[in-house]
């Protein structure tokens, strides 16, 4: 049993949602607006946060975004929800650190497995102790990443990006293969996602460790030990 915040302003789809969540035997939370969203978010903590993006007094992006920015609250599965399924909103969605994006109108069931699949991603995070590669330490524990004594802040999904990198030392991660374990997302899916936040990733390293992050063109991305940034051709 998980427990769900739902953010929904349409009292008959909250209503409907909360009914349905909790007939499958969760336990449910629900907010109307951003800022109680926030609020509730903070305090109570939930498995998994159902986010309609129209909400009435902010974006549904921008909770998400202040979500993911907070310690507390970073780690905590987001999946959105929209009318709207142009593909721009969804990689917004996505480099903000939502987990998923569902199109209303959507089955119940189809959402009850993506709920699922958020909350099993996010307790299969690995349980090793700290990763590292140089000057780089990463606190998968902790869900906390260092250069030297100064700490990363990363998104949850910069975060996942990281260490799935240093995880594969010196193995060229395919973008489809970064988009199916990072993200969720179905390989053959065309986004800029995984290249944007890999730029941001980089940019948050810093030099050298940003240029451990190797270009292998035409295919994906990999961590060189070496750490010295290469553009590859294949």
């Amino acid at each position: 049993m998980s427990k769900v915040l739902i953010v929904e302003d349409e009292k008959d789809i909250r209503d409907v949602l909360a009914f349905n969540l909790r007939g499958s035997g969760h336990e449910i939370r629900a907010a109307a607006s951003a800022a109680e969203a926030l609020r509730m978010a903070r305090t109570d903590l939930p498995d998994v946060v159902v986010l309609d993006v129209m909400l009435p007094d902010a974006s549904g992006f921008d909770v998400c975004r202040q979500l993911k920015r907070d310690p507390k609250t970073a780690r905590i599965p987001i999946v959105m929800l929209t009318a709207r399924a142009e593909e721009v909103d969804r990689i917004v969605g996505f480099e903000l650190g939502a987990d998923d994006y569902v199109v209303k109108p959507f089955s119940m069931r189809e959402l009850l497995l993506r709920l699922a699949a958020v909350v099993r991603r996010g307790a299969a995070e690995p349980p090793e102790g700290p990763l590292g590669s140089g000057r780089l330490r990463i606190d998968t524990a902790a869900h906390r990443a260092f250069v030297g004594e100064r700490e990363l802040g990363l998104t949850a999904m910069e975060f996942r990006l990281l260490v799935m990198l240093v995880r594969n030392q010196d193995r060229v991660l395919t973008r489809g293969r970064l988009l199916e374990e990072v993200w969720g997302m179905r390989p053959d899916v065309s986004t800029r996602t995984v290249d944007t936040h890999v730029k941001r990733l980089r940019e948050k390293l810093g030099s050298p460790e940003g240029d451990a992050i190797e270009t292998v063109r035409g295919v994906g991305y990999r961590w060189a030990k070496a750490g010295a940034r290469r553009e590859l051709s294949a």
